[in-house]
């Protein structure tokens, strides 16, 4: 049963994050059109700033998962109960933590963003502040549930539950856009999807799953411990806060909402090549977290640092290539030419964040050997000095100047640091790993000049041009790079699963 659970929950997984890229390729140019530039930049604000309350979670909810599944291990279901009566206490101390905060900013929006926004404008933003504060106070006591069912290994329900709420999210919001409603409508569905799919989780627990939460005693060494576990996982979420989610609040102070839309556009593209990556990767987690619990040598471990970057590579390279091409047209036909500065962004994001991405198995490492706080430690600090780089530039450049602050935050601390870390402390053989990354640099290299030589005098403007453009380059790329770049067995990985596809389909 628990093994059934694991593989349709790992199937599952890959089939959210294939409808939320198309949901999201498809629904996005549909509501930047029916919404409009400022109404759009007004939402994507207020969720940013309700997005940075998200870090009170203090990573409690990873340690939910963990601990619960080690005392279900152990036999030990009064300490679970126990456990989750704890967590509820904390959850709902955070909930006013989190109400008071966000009242606080409601108070002041005035004062934050009067010298860029319109009365109307503001009166929208506290509407829609009112409401994201109450959706977040609301969701932490009862995001528990959520943790519980992913301890248990409940892994379809949890799945097929965030499908349904990615299809029936744009459904719903294309429907009360063609009414009217909009950035308002969008924050009140957003608040009612999240009150539903909490309740579902709780009822879910209580009675299928026959949890039960028992307030007794408050073990403070239990949650000392719980404390020191979650620390490294709340620095990483503060840095992921300042690198996706303080722009819009900054151009929100100082530049206005059509700044704001521009910038999140990029933020969600960014979201989408993010997760191709992410997808690859998880494949390995089990095998490098056995090798390292085995005492594996380093030059093995170093093996499969330098495989997974090659195979995640072939994918980002090629992706990378492609939107360097065809990004900007794309841009324009997909979100208007309005949102052309996006493609621009995206590139200071896209083009920096390609290496984190490809040694992202070498997170997996440190957090094996219970190293992640150099890590931690390191890119956050770096991140907080380039704010201070961003907020001027944002101020005299806008969206463009914000994230060359960001950029140079992902050189420094992801790039230059973290290779010399990998190389000297962790003892990974980072020489080999980029001589083996330029030699699979040579045909996207290739393949990318000779075909902006060939397009750079095209008209892309239509659909069918750009869409035929990008056929012919995939068909010219992918072989190329399929016997130029990748060797035998990389070949072979890829290939395996589409031999036993093809043979069940006959």
């Amino acid at each position: 049963m628990a093994i059934n659970q694991l593989k349709a929950g790992a199937a599952l997984s890959y089939v959210s994050i294939i409808i939320n890229n198309i949901v999201g390729l498809l629904y996005t140019p549909i509501m930047l059109r029916m919404m409009g530039t400022s109404e759009y930049g007004l939402y994507s604000l207020v969720a940013s700033v309700v997005a940075s309350l998200t870090i009170l979670d203090l990573g409690f909810g990873n340690a939910i998962i963990r601990y619960t599944a080690k005392f279900r291990a152990e036999g030990k279901q009064e300490e679970q109960y126990n456990m989750f009566g704890m967590f509820i206490l904390l959850y709902s101390i955070v909930s006013i933590i989190a109400f008071t905060i966000g009242l606080l900013l409601y108070y002041n929006i005035d004062s934050l963003f009067d010298r860029t926004m319109t009365v109307d404008e503001i009166g929208k933003i506290r509407i829609m502040m009112l409401l994201m504060v109450f959706n977040i106070a609301f969701t932490f006591p009862m995001s528990i549930w959520g943790s519980i069912i992913q301890a248990y290994e409940n892994f379809v329900f949890q799945k097929m539950v965030i499908i349904i709420r990615i299809i029936l999210n744009p459904v719903v919001m294309i429907v009360l856009l063609t009414i009217g409603y909009r950035a308002i409508g969008m924050v009140v569905l957003t608040t009612l999807l999240n009150i539903t799919t909490l309740t579902v989780n709780w009822w879910y627990c209580k009675h299928k799953l026959k949890i039960k939460v028992h307030f007794k005693k408050f073990k403070w060494s239990f949650l000392k411990e719980i404390g020191a576990y979650s620390f490294w996982i709340f620095l990483n979420a503060i840095m992921d806060l300042i690198y996706w989610s303080t722009g819009q609040f900054i151009l929100g102070m100082y530049v206005g909402s059509a700044a704001i839309a521009i910038y999140a556009v990029s933020v969600k593209l960014q979201g989408i090549f993010m997760s191709f990556a992410s997808a690859i990767s998880g494949v390995f987690l089990p095998r490098v977290t056995s090798m390292i619990t085995k005492k594996h040598n380093e030059a093995e471990i170093s093996s499969l640092f330098i495989k997974t970057g090659r195979i995640q590579f072939f994918i980002m390279a090629f992706i990378l290539t492609g939107f360097i091409l065809f990004g900007k047209p794309f841009i324009i036909l997909w979100a208007g030419p309005t949102y052309e500065d996006a493609y621009y962004i995206s590139l200071l994001f896209f083009i920096p964040i390609v290496v984190p991405l490809i040694q992202s198995l070498g997170i997996t490492i440190l957090q094996a050997r219970n190293q992640l706080k150099f890590r931690s430690t390191s890119c956050i600090s770096i991140a907080v000095a380039c704010l201070f780089i961003s907020i001027p530039l944002a101020k005299t450049h806008g969206p463009i100047g914000y994230t060359i602050g960001t950029s140079l935050a992902i050189i420094i601390g992801q790039i230059i640091v973290m290779n010399i870390y990998y190389y000297k402390k962790i003892h990974l053989n980072i020489p080999l790993f980029w001589k083996e990354i330029a030699k699979m640099s040579i045909v996207p290299a290739l393949v990318g000049v000779l075909t902006f030589w060939c397009i750079h005098t095209m008209d892309l403007t239509t659909i069918k041009s750009l869409a035929s453009s990008i056929a012919l380059f995939t068909l010219v790329y992918l072989p190329l790079a399929w016997f130029g770049s990748m060797n035998k067995s990389e070949r072979l990985l890829f290939k395996r699963p589409i031999v036993m596809l093809l043979s069940k389909i006959r």
